[in-house]
C-alpha cells in the first residue's frame, strides 16, 4: 500500500556534505609557512622589495620589511583566513572565492619574504616577467574556452601555438616586418582548426584522439622544414621583435604601468580578447547560443540554431586565437623559430581552462599565475642563495598548477555535450 504524504508532513530535508578541500589546503599551507618560512629563518634579516624599473615619472621608493615580523603578520592572515574557510565548511556553507585568493595571495607574498631575506626582490621586474610568460597561455586558454563551450575538446592547442610560432617566424622574415608575422600566426592556427573540426565534428572521430594526432602532426611537419628549408636558408628564419608601445600617461603609473600599459601590440590584443570573448560569451546572443550548443544541442537545434555550423565557426575562431598566442615565441620576444618552442604550454593552457572552470576570466587568472610562478622559478634560479636546489624550481610552475586544480577546483562540470557527435 502506498503511502500518502498528509499536509502535516515535510519532506526530509537535504543535507549537503561539508566540503573539506579548500579548508584542508588552506590549513596545511598555513603550517608550511609557519615551519618552513617563520621558525627556519633568522632574526634581524631584511628583505627589500624593489618597485623601480627606470623611467616612471613617479617612482615608489624601494619597500624594507623585517623578515621574521612580516612572516608573522603573513601567517596569521592566512590561520584566520584558513579558520574562516574551516567555519564555514563545518556550517556547510559555501567557502566563496575571496579567502582563497587573498589566502594565495598573502602566501605568495610569504614565500617572496622569506626567500629574499638578506636580499632583493625585483618585484616590478617579476610582475612585467610573468605577465609575458603568461601571454601563449592566455591565449592558449581562450582558445579552449571558444572551443568547448561549443562542444568540441581542442587538446590541438599545442600543436595551434608551435603553428602560430613557425608561419609567424617565416611570413616576418619574407615581408621584414614583425607585424606582418602578427596577421599570419592566426592564419596557422585557424588551418590547424579546420582539420579539428572536419574529422570532429563532420566525421565523428574521436575529438581528443584527433587533437593528439594534430600535435604530433604539427611538431613533426615543424621539426622538418626547421631542419631543412629554414636551415638551408636562414634568412628565412630571422629574428624579428614587435616594437614596445607605451600608453601615454598610464605607462608612467609605478608599478602598474611598466607592468600593464608599456606592452608590443600583442600583449594589447591580449587585454582586447579577454574583454571582448567574456562580453560575447555571458552578454550576447551568440555567446547565448553557442553555450546552448555545447550543453544540449539537440535543443538549440529544435529553437533554430545551426548546430554544425556553430560547431565548425567557433573552433576555427579559437583555434585562431591559439595561433596567435604561438606569435609571441617568435615576433613577440625577438627569437627566430626552434624546434619544438612550444613546450608543453599548450596543455598548461588547458589545465588553466579547467581551472577557470570554462570561464575566460578565471582562465586568464590561472594562466597568470602559471605564467608567474615559472618567472618566480627563473628569477630564483638566477639569484641562487635561495637555498632551494635547482631542480625544485623547476618543478615550481607545475606543482601550483595541481595544488590549484587539485585544492581550490577539486570536480568541475564541463559543458556536457563536449566530444559527443550530433546527428540531425
Amino acid at each position: 500500500m502506498s503511502h500518502a504524504v498528509t499536509a502535516t508532513e515535510t519532506p526530509q530535508e537535504i543535507v549537503p556534505p561539508v566540503k573539506w578541500r579548500a579548508p584542508g589546503f588552506m590549513i596545511a599551507f598555513t603550517l608550511v609557512a609557519l615551519l618552513g618560512f617563520v621558525l627556519f629563518t633568522q632574526s634581524g634579516q631584511v628583505t627589500t622589495f624593489r618597485t623601480a624599473t627606470g623611467g616612471e615619472v613617479a617612482e615608489i621608493p624601494d619597500t624594507a620589511l623585517p623578515t621574521v615580523p612580516a612572516l608573522w603578520v603573513l601567517t596569521l592572515v592566512m590561520a584566520a583566513l584558513a579558520a574562516y574557510a574551516t567555519v564555514r565548511a563545518v556550517r556547510r556553507q559555501p567557502v566563496g572565492w575571496w579567502p582563497p585568493s587573498i589566502f594565495g595571495a598573502a602566501f605568495i607574498i610569504a614565500f617572496l619574504t622569506w626567500v629574499g631575506a638578506g636580499g632583493t626582490i625585483p618585484l616590478t621586474s617579476l610582475l612585467i616577467g610573468g605577465l609575458a610568460l603568461s601571454v601563449p597561455l592566455v591565449f592558449g586558454a581562450l582558445s579552449g574556452v571558444m572551443c568547448e563551450r561549443s562542444g568540441v575538446i581542442n587538446i590541438a592547442i599545442e600543436g595551434q601555438l608551435l603553428a602560430g610560432a613557425f608561419l609567424s617566424a617565416v611570413v616576418a622574415s619574407l615581408a621584414g616586418n614583425p607585424y606582418i608575422g602578427v596577421v599570419a600566426a592566426p592564419i596557422a592556427g585557424a588551418l590547424v582548426g579546420v582539420l579539428l573540426v572536419f574529422f570532429g565534428v563532420k566525421y565523428w572521430v574521436d575529438q581528443i584522439i584527433v587533437g593528439v594526432v594534430l600535435n604530433v602532426l604539427v611538431l613533426g611537419l615543424t621539426t622538418f622544414f626547421f631542419s631543412t628549408v629554414l636551415t638551408d636558408n636562414p634568412d628565412l628564419n630571422e629574428r624579428f621583435r614587435l616594437p614596445t608601445l607605451p600608453v601615454p600617461l598610464l605607462s608612467d603609473i609605478p608599478i602598474i604601468g611598466p607592468v600593464l600599459f608599456n606592452q608590443n601590440i600583442l600583449v594589447y590584443l591580449m587585454y582586447a580578447a579577454i574583454i571582448a570573448l567574456h562580453v560575447m560569451l555571458f552578454r550576447s546572443r551568440w555567446g547565448l547560443r553557442v553555450r546552448a550548443v555545447g550543453e544540449h544541442p539537440k535543443a538549440a537545434d529544435t529553437v533554430g540554431i545551426n548546430v554544425i555550423r556553430t560547431r565548425w565557426v567557433t573552433p576555427i575562431m579559437g583555434s585562431a586565437l591559439a595561433g596567435l598566442g604561438g606569435a609571441f615565441f617568435t615576433v613577440g620576444s625577438g627569437l627566430a623559430f626552434g624546434r619544438d618552442m612550444s613546450a608543453g604550454n599548450g596543455f598548461i593552457a588547458l589545465a588553466a581552462m579547467i581551472l577557470g572552470r570554462w570561464n575566460p576570466l578565471g582562465a586568464v587568472a590561472a594562466a597568470l599565475l602559471f605564467g608567474l610562478s615559472r618567472n618566480l622559478a627563473n628569477l630564483l634560479s638566477a639569484m641562487g642563495g635561495s637555498g632551494i636546489p635547482g631542480e625544485f624550481l623547476l618543478m615550481l610552475p607545475y606543482v601550483i598548477t595541481i595544488f590549484a586544480v587539485a585544492g581550490f577546483v577539486g570536480r568541475v562540470r564541463p559543458p556536457a555535450a563536449e566530444n559527443k557527435p550530433y546527428v540531425k
